[in-house]
């Protein structure tokens, strides 16, 4: 069979950095740095540059596409048919650096961050059977786009099923997982590995991986929900959870008993904390690991989309020397990253900052932070009395689990400390007698507590395959009267001024709709008025007057002006506006 002939172009080799001067991107004198950098890495020039920040991927891409007589395509804008680009295989795509992106009437467009590289060229040209029509891409955007089409399925499976032919029939052996030499070679630490470069690629949370009777399921939750990775022999479970003990610290000899541990680790340039949770079952020990980003850019309350009046009374409330602020909601709501936001904030040279966690999930520098263990009665009340005595300024404990830890943070609240926590309340308004209901007297939740922050994370729809929506019988009802108070274009319901959208799924957002998350808040500060009812047995009159205080920012409103700015769906709003 003829090779399919390769289209014209000019594949002449260029001097890439005198054409980055001559148009003026780049100095002469940040061309010899780079090639210096070069010189010491290895690495290619274009590299060296973008390492640098001397120019973008996109800039050398396109003085590339110019050079060859070539389009440069921004892959970030593209949606991509997984089908399409799945007909090169993963290892091949990652070997040439390229990407099926789209179908021509005669051949193959395909995208190339060297297409002057005549052999990966011809490669191709061989391994697709047809004519290949060559584009310019950056090599970010396309390992990106890689990770986020293929997930490295072929990799994980073929590191799977490596695994499970080198275990066979036998018996485990325990040296074969410990760290030595030549242990990162081990099937068992690679499938690892790319499992947490995939996860880290798609933004990850929390990684489960579960024995079941004829696989070993493994799932991640991606934006809040729980999706199928690898399905591959459940034979490796044992071999995958012993590893990850070790890297744990936990014992591996303990089949029978719940376990949990963490450790950190690097991936490519981001730095992860996994806690892990063992739970035994019929089938195995299952393990939920829970990925936390050390992004220090995460870090900051301007960042967290907080509506302006909410933050500004919040940092109001932060800059006061004593008090308690409490962050509420359901797990995985958001509630530790915002806490550690006020505390970046406050970590200064002046501030004794203690935090009392279990466990500690976030290390900012300069902060003393203390790990429950209850295994050695080493519990957030023994500490919080313990702290007290460290001459701390601001506070942070976990979680106000009981009535004891709930007890001593206020007292140290009324005593001239700044005390954070968070605890477990559907809203802010139930928050004082959910205290209450713990057994605190009602004059310390009256003149300690200071200010509750209740917050929801809902999904947002994909900007890449948005369109209006016409919401459903039951949102419609469910919307009633907020429908006429929104702002928007008209949504033809004739209830007034809205429109909604929706994802209708695509490439980019893995065909869910959905592509990341944003938080909706809501903020009870402890008004003289609220202070008053605190005090008496009267829950309605309290409750009456904390709706007053609101005014528009409830939980329910934010989760509905996100839906009239067209950034989540009216599902989303309900799922996070009901009950409150």
């Amino acid at each position: 069979m003829d090779r399919p002939a390769a289209p014209a172009f000019n594949a002449t080799r260029f001097r890439l950095g005198e054409v980055l001067v001559s148009r003026g991107l780049i100095s002469e004198s940040q061309l010899q740095q780079a090639l210096a950098t070069q010189k010491t890495t290895g690495r290619k020039l274009g590299r060296a540059l973008t390492d640098l920040k001397l120019v973008t991927e996109a800039q050398i891409g396109g003085v590339v596409a110019d050079q060859m007589g070539l389009e440069f395509i921004d892959l970030a804008q593209r949606d991509l048919d997984p089908a399409t680009v799945k007909l090169l295989p993963e290892a091949r795509a990652r070997r040439f650096r390229a990407l099926v992106i789209g179908r021509r009437p005669a051949g193959l467009e395909v995208g190339l961050v060297d297409p002057s590289d005549m052999v990966a060229f011809d490669a191709l040209s061989r391994l697709l059977g047809t004519t290949v029509h060559p584009a310019v891409v950056a090599e970010d955007a396309l390992l990106a786009a890689i990770d986020r089409i293929y997930q490295r399925s072929e990799e994980i499976s073929g590191l799977a099923r490596e695994l499970a032919a080198d275990m066979g029939e036998g018996v485990l052996s325990l040296a074969s997982l410990e760290t030595s030499s030549g242990a990162e070679e081990a099937p068992v630490v690679r499938l690892l590995h790319s499992l947490f470069q995939t996860a880290v690629a798609r933004d990850v949370s929390d990684i489960h991986i579960e024995p079941q009777e004829r696989q070993l399921q493994i799932r991640f939750r991606i934006d809040g929900v729980m999706q199928v990775q690898s399905a591959p022999d459940p034979r490796i479970a044992a071999a995958v959870v012993q590893r990850l003990k070790l890297m744990s610290n936990l014992d591996i000899s303990e089949k029978r008993l719940p376990q949990d541990g963490r450790f950190r680790m690097t991936v490519g340039h981001t730095v992860l904390d996994v806690r892990i949770s063992t739970l035994p079952t019929q089938y195995g020990e299952a393990v939920v690991m829970r990925l936390l980003a050390q992004n220090t850019e995460r870090m900051k309350l301007a960042a967290l989309g907080i509506p302006e009046p909410i933050l500004k009374r919040l940092r109001a409330a932060l800059a006061s020397p004593a008090g308690m602020v409490l962050v509420t909601g359901p797990t995985g709501s958001g509630k530790t990253t915002t806490l550690y936001a006020a505390l970046a904030e406050l970590n200064t040279p002046e501030t004794k900052i203690i935090t009392v966690e279990d466990p500690v999930e976030y290390r900012l520098p300069g902060l003393t932070q203390v790990q429950i263990n209850d295994k050695i009665d080493l519990s957030f009340s023994r500490v919080l009395r313990s702290c007290l005595r460290q001459d701390p300024d601001v506070i942070l404990v976990g979680e106000m689990r009981d009535q004891e830890t709930a007890e001593i943070g206020l007292r140290a609240a009324l005593t001239g400390h700044l005390v954070l926590s968070t605890l477990h309340t559907n809203d802010s308004a139930g928050t004082p007698m959910r205290l209450r209901d713990m057994g605190i007297a009602p004059y310390m939740v009256a003149l300690g507590l200071r200010l509750v922050l209740a917050q929801r994370l809902v999904r947002t729809i994909c900007p890449n395959c948005r369109v209006p929506a016409e919401p459903p019988a039951h949102e419609r009802e469910w919307l009633g009267e907020d429908l006429k108070d929104t702002s928007g274009p008209s949504s033809g319901t004739g209830a007034g001024k809205y429109t909604a959208f929706r994802g209708t799924g695509c490439s980019q957002c893995h065909d869910s709709g959905y592509r990341g998350r944003m938080a909706v808040y809501e903020m009870l500060e402890m008004t003289p008025a609220l202070v008053h009812l605190a005090n008496r047995d009267d829950p309605a009159g309290f409750m009456a007057e904390a709706r007053r205080a609101f005014a528009d920012f409830t939980l329910r409103r934010g989760a509905l002006a996100l839906v009239a700015e067209g950034r989540t769906t009216v599902a989303e709003a309900m799922r996070v506006g009901a009950g409150v």
